[in-house]
Formats: C-alpha cells, sequence, structure tokens
C-alpha cells in the first residue's frame, strides 16, 4: 500500500520524534491477549486524533485512509483512562516552559472557566445552565502557568459555578503542581475560594478589572484568554461533543500538545481563515 498524502494536522517527523518515546514506552508495558499482533502504527493513530481535535469531525467520518474509527477511538480512550495523554501533554509543556527559560515546575498559575455547548449526545445529568453567560453545555475550569500552557483542567456542568469549580481546581493544582504558590484569578471568584487556596498554601488575588471603557487585557490574566483562544482553534472544542466529561478534557490536552508541539519544532499551526484576494472578487 502506497503511503497516504499528508493532512495538515499530521505530526511532522520532528514533532513525532518529541513525543514518540511516551507510546514506545507505553507499547512496550502492554501485556496480555491481542498485545502482540501490533498492528497498527501509533503515529497514524496520534494523527487520526489530531485530525478529530483540528477539524471537528465525528469519529465515525474519519477518512478510510487512517485506521478504522473504532480503532482510533479506542486508543484515545486507553490513553485518556490510563494518562498516556495527559503524559504527552506534560512531557511537551514542560519542554517549552525550559525553552523559555522557565524551569518545569511553575510558581504562580491564573485560573479561569469557560462555558461551551453541547452536543446531542451529552446526557443531561452531565450539563446544566450557566446562569451568567445564558449558556446550556459544560465549563471548563482551567489553570494555566504565566506563559498560558494548560496546568490542570476539569470539566464539569455549566451550572457550576466558577467558586465551586475552582475550589476542585485548586485541589488538582496543588496536588500536581505542589510548587504553585500563587494564584491570579478574576472577581467571579468568591472568598471561599481565596482561604480554600490559603488552605493548600496557595495565595489567590484577584486582578481587578479596569475602570476605563473599551477593551483592555486584564494584567496577569490576559494569558488565559490567549489559552482559551488556542482552544477555539481546535473545532472539536468549539462545542463539547464528547460524551463523557473526562473525554473532554482530554481533548484540550490533545489540543495544547498539538500546539506545544508545533511551538519547539518552528511549525505554524494553519488558521482556518480563507484569504479571498480582491482579483477574484466578481461584482
Amino acid at each position: 500500500m502506497s503511503p497516504r498524502r499528508p493532512y495538515r494536522s499530521d505530526v511532522s517527523d520532528a514533532r513525532w520524534t518529541l513525543i514518540e518515546p511516551v507510546f514506545v514506552t507505553w507499547r512496550a508495558a502492554r501485556t496480555g491477549p491481542g498485545t502482540a499482533a501490533r498492528v497498527h502504527d501509533l503515529r497514524e493513530i496520534v494523527n487520526a486524533i489530531l485530525y478529530v481535535n483540528r477539524t471537528g469531525i465525528p469519529w465515525e467520518y474519519l477518512p478510510h485512509d487512517f485506521p478504522p474509527y473504532k480503532t482510533v477511538y479506542d486508543y484515545y480512550a486507553k490513553w485518556e483512562a490510563d494518562g498516556t495523554t495527559q503524559r504527552v501533554h506534560d512531557v511537551l509543556r514542560d519542554k517549552v516552559r525550559r525553552a523559555q527559560g522557565r524551569p518545569a515546575a511553575p510558581s504562580a498559575a491564573v485560573i479561569d472557566a469557560q462555558s461551551v455547548k453541547t452536543s446531542a449526545n451529552v446526557a443531561e445529568a452531565s450539563q446544566g445552565i450557566d446562569a451568567g453567560k445564558k449558556i446550556k453545555g459544560r465549563k471548563r475550569h482551567v489553570a494555566t502557568d504565566t506563559l498560558g500552557l494548560v496546568l490542570a483542567v476539569i470539566v464539569t456542568a455549566a451550572s457550576v459555578h466558577d467558586s465551586t469549580g475552582g475550589k476542585r481546581l485548586l485541589d488538582e493544582l496543588a496536588a500536581s503542581h505542589p510548587s504553585v504558590t500563587k494564584v491570579w484569578a478574576d472577581g467571579g471568584y468568591q472568598n471561599s475560594v481565596f482561604q480554600h487556596g490559603a488552605a493548600k498554601g496557595i495565595d489567590v488575588e484577584v486582578v481587578k478589572r479596569p475602570t476605563t471603557k473599551g477593551f483592555q487585557p486584564q494584567a496577569k490574566r490576559w494569558v488565559i484568554e490567549r489559552t482559551f483562544g488556542w482552544l477555539m482553534q481546535h473545532r472539536r472544542l468549539v462545542r463539547d461533543y464528547e460524551a463523557l466529561p473526562q473525554r473532554s478534557r482530554a481533548m484540550v490536552h490533545w489540543a495544547m500538545a498539538n500546539k506545544t508541539s508545533r511551538e519547539l519544532t518552528g511549525e505554524s499551526t494553519p488558521s482556518w481563515r480563507i484569504e479571498t484576494h480582491k482579483s477574484a472578487i466578481t461584482t
């Protein structure tokens, strides 16, 4: 069989080199019936996942030159459940921090929440209504470092208050990044979040909104707004299509892995804008 034509979402040789050791280790540790065959190329599985992540298509609409979509989803689910997806994400994030002259262990973070609509396959019990934003769906509670790289993320129903989700987020942040001692947040978080952070050894500070009219980037917090912009470049995240919240969390990790791997290899992230030349416009 001749090699297929590449898609724009495929990992390059340089990007694959960055993450291949994680998958080689994962495959080497696999035991039990059916694990000896090694039928599918793991790089092609990764390419298929990134294709879904970037284009937003349903799994069953994967092009036929990828492995079967049920196989791809099975790997996607396994890697989410056993932590492989997060390991890939974390390896790349730490490499970016070092490349920027930062230690791998961050000392400060920014937290915020993003509500998105859900699709029809998401159970009612897994979604809710964000009364402030008038959105029925799910909410992503995200903590980033000061570069905008994701440190922790949890996915809840949109009806969960920012403060409730914020406390859970601080728990995960303290467990996975004990070096973080400072967190910046917006005014939507209540005093209970500050007290919860203090109990974890984290100083949570509210960044006040500017008093002047017009758009102004908020000091410290603008980096996480940019992170949400990065996520929105991946169409699978514009709306939450995942039946399970933990699979939705994995999609965030894949999106950030796509972004950070491109940054490390100096590859641009293709946008969805189509350049329209004046000469092509007819009146």
